[in-house]
């Protein structure tokens, strides 16, 4: 009987140091890549992020970068942007990519606060869900009303200065720019909003302008316009690089020549290029 006993704690001791090996390799075991699309942070169907997720991430090294799409604030979809995911996977392979959704505005649902709202439910997702095992640098990538809401957030709503980039593509950046003012679709933009401006009281504009809300605290920053862009004044994006010299940012400014609010093939490489060289100085 002894003996059967002493085979019993034998296995028994067996069982759980293999079962213990196992659990410590598996922990430094590099991770898969894998993906998770039309995730859901909120109740809203429109709130929902794809996340790519690269091989041998770490909570401590995989930064991620965060596509916003853009539609006025009124229309788009991250499906817009699956092909700055595809070009990302390709350049920076050990990054982490998250492709997001936001409840669309309407008029009578302004688009403040409540899409700076969802980025910050979004980061607040990323950093809360340990299966993703990844760090919290954000570079943040913007298309038109998506680069307006990206600067915003980067430069006025990241408490934690966890964004280390943002670019712009053709972005809005200040919504008290006089060229602005007088053009065409300002008063259909002030409707949406639910703003009339008014020049004796700009400071609500001002709130929501890229251009008024930076300090010299921003994060590195690159910006593509066109001087043609029938919907954002080329002094959009000259004064705003104008203000980040002044303020001792970190940025770099590209105005192409005969371009509108979207880039012939030539020059979207260009953008492509420049990009890429700008993540690889200041996000790699």
């Amino acid at each position: 009987m002894k003996h059967q006993y002493n085979k019993f704690f034998i296995y028994t001791f067996l069982i759980l140091f293999i079962s213990s090996c196992k659990d410590e390799i598996e922990d430094v075991l590099p991770l898969e890549a894998t993906q998770f699309l039309n995730v859901s942070y909120g109740d809203s169907p429109q709130q929902k992020y794809d996340i790519y997720l690269p091989y041998g991430r770490t909570k401590e090294t995989t930064k991620v970068f965060v596509l916003v799409h853009g539609g006025s604030w009124i229309g788009g979809d991250k499906s817009d942007m699956n092909f700055m995911v595809d070009a990302l996977k390709q350049r920076f392979p050990e990054h982490a990519i998250v492709n997001i959704n936001y409840q669309l505005a309407g008029l009578g649902n302004p688009p403040l606060p409540m899409q700076i709202n969802d980025i910050e439910s979004i980061i607040t997702d990323l950093e809360n869900t340990k299966i993703y095992q990844i760090d919290d640098d954000y570079g943040f990538i913007g298309v038109s009303a998506g680069a307006h809401l990206s600067m915003l957030y980067s430069y006025a709503y990241d408490t934690s200065s966890n964004v280390e980039m943002v670019c712009s593509i053709v972005g809005p950046t200040n919504f008290t720019d006089p060229n602005y003012i007088t053009h065409p679709s300002f008063i259909s933009l002030g409707a949406l909003f639910g703003l009339v401006y008014d020049s004796s009281n700009p400071k609500p504009y001002e709130d929501m302008s890229p251009y008024h809300v930076v300090t010299a605290a921003a994060p590195p920053s690159i910006l593509f316009y066109g001087d043609q862009d029938h919907l954002i004044p080329t002094s959009q994006g000259v004064d705003m690089s104008a203000k980040l010299d002044a303020l001792g940012v970190v940025n770099e400014f590209t105005l192409y020549e005969g371009e509108g609010h979207a880039f012939t093939a030539v020059n979207a490489i260009d953008t492509n290029l420049k990009l890429t060289a700008f993540i690889g100085a200041h996000f790699d």
